[in-house]
């Protein structure tokens, strides 16, 4: 009377793939995000407001988010 479990992950190996790939994008984003600051409080860096931290790294962030979601949201190929 022994039963045979079979172990089902929720996603496929493609889903997985995809997911590190976002959480990778992601992680860039916000490497791209960071500096910029200043070591004195009382000198202004406008180096802050480049194009890099303003635009391209939460483009980047959002990009990697929206990968995440989709590998959460494809279905996998399941063999018949």
């Amino acid at each position: 009377m022994k039963e045979s479990k079979e172990t089902h992950f929720v996603f496929g190996k493609q889903n997985y793939r995809l997911l590190l790939i976002g959480c990778a994008v992601i992680a860039l984003g916000f490497i791209l995000m960071s500096g910029g600051g200043s070591d004195d409080p009382n000198v202004f860096n406008p180096e802050i407001f480049n194009f890099r931290r303003i635009r391209l790294a939460p483009t980047v962030v959002l990009i990697g988010f929206g990968v995440v979601i989709w590998s959460i949201l494809k279905n996998p190929k399941t063999a018949k």
